[in-house]
């Protein structure tokens, strides 16, 4: 730790031995923005609910939380973008939307299965917008009841997993089981793969930072992300989607005057350099990588790619890995062309195939829960 932040870290320290530690902790924890993980199931006797309920806990970029369900009739619903949600800077083709629309998707059908359902997904129902989303359905889904279903194994994982933020186990090496197991998910016209071999995981822990880099110092990018920063309980209770800085030290920061948006927005404040220097020293304790790989640039693939990296995140979980999207060298923006090119010569994946997710992988610690929206917030009736 340097000493900038152990000054900042004394002074946050301070203020909660102030007000008692146990007691300051407790306050800084934003239950209202976590109750719908433990409100997941609660609509048992209205299936659609029940699976709405659960899809709203799947990773999606910023944690916009992109989604809007109408529900159409008894068994059938239809997912919409939610048209603010979408990130035009850092997404501006709207594909990592897409890849987050997707998971919702394939968590809702692997929810279906725990009250005997199959779920049916037809995606793009009206045509694949390009280049960007539009009021056009991303999905049209139906439950079908099955006799005999049995509950997708990765049900049980949906309240495990988690995108883990945080440095991982440089001394524990990713098993090849681990690495076939996340291979097995592999379809047609799409690869899952585990990126294991030392010299070229040093390559990729190189080029992600260099990414972050970009992004960081392009202002637009940049600003984008600090717009969605919500810090301390009450932002994150108001709006419980968007970056969460949250907890007992970072929400001591920012009541001591050492953390605020307008110095996280500048990249000459020490706030800025600490977040920089804790995020390089996280991506460098990075042993693998889990790539998902389309076969072209469609929009099916890109959904395709989201539902298989949902079922890659929920199986990392049950073998008790740790798995975080580093999706910076992928984004569509002018400055990031290079790099993302860069990334495709290293893993072989350029044209005509699509590189859509490149998440760390390994061991890590556990981490709290993200906070989301109500699902009756983003549910809407016919």
């Amino acid at each position: 730790m340097n000493r900038r932040l152990f000054l900042l870290s004394s002074g946050a320290t301070g203020l909660v031995a102030a007000t008692g530690a146990t007691a300051f902790a407790l306050t800084r924890t934003p239950s209202a923005a976590l109750l719908p993980w433990s409100e997941a199931g609660g609509s048992r006797s209205d299936p659609r609910r029940f699976v709405v309920e659960h899809a709203i806990l799947a990773p999606n970029p910023h944690n916009r939380q992109p989604w809007i369900v109408e529900l159409t009739g008894p068994t059938t619903m239809t997912l919409f973008c939610d048209l603010d949600r979408r990130l035009p800077e850092t997404d501006p083709l709207d594909r990592q939307i897409v890849i987050g629309l997707a998971c919702f998707c394939e968590l809702a059908a692997i929810a279906a299965t725990a009250i005997g359902h199959r779920l049916e997904v037809v995606p793009f129902p009206g045509g694949e917008p390009h280049p960007r989303l539009d009021r056009r359905p991303v999905a049209h889904m139906r439950l079908v009841r099955e006799a005999g279903m049995a509950v997708d194994p990765l049900f049980a994982q949906v309240m495990v997993r988690r995108s883990t933020k945080r440095p991982y186990d440089m001394a524990r090496s990713v098993p090849t089981s681990a690495a076939a197991a996340l291979a097995a998910l592999s379809a047609p016209g799409l690869t899952v793969a585990a990126v294991t071999e030392s010299a070229l995981t040093a390559q990729v822990r190189d080029l992600t930072w260099r990414a972050w880099e970009v992004e960081a110092a392009t202002p637009r990018t940049h600003q984008e992300s600090v717009d969605l920063m919500r810090i301390g309980r009450r932002e994150i209770e108001a709006n419980p989607d968007g970056i969460s800085l949250g907890g007992p030290f970072l929400e001591g920061l920012s009541l001591i005057g050492q953390l605020s948006r307008a110095q996280l927005a500048d990249p000459a404040s020490s706030a800025t350099r600490q977040g920089r220097d804790m995020y390089r020293a996280m991506l460098a304790a990075t042993p693998a990588y889990v790539t998902v790989t389309a076969e072209d640039d469609s929009r099916a693939g890109a959904f395709a790619a989201g539902r298989a990296y949902l079922r890659a995140n929920l199986t990392a979980a049950s073998l008790g890995l740790a798995m975080q999207p580093v999706s910076q060298a992928l984004q569509e923006f002018a400055e990031m062309d290079g790099l993302r090119a860069e990334l495709d010569r290293l893993l072989g994946t350029g044209h005509p195939k699509r590189l859509h997710m490149l998440a760390r992988l390994g061991y890590g610690p556990a981490v709290p829960q993200t906070p989301r929206w109500s699902a009756a917030s983003r549910i809407r009736t016919a």
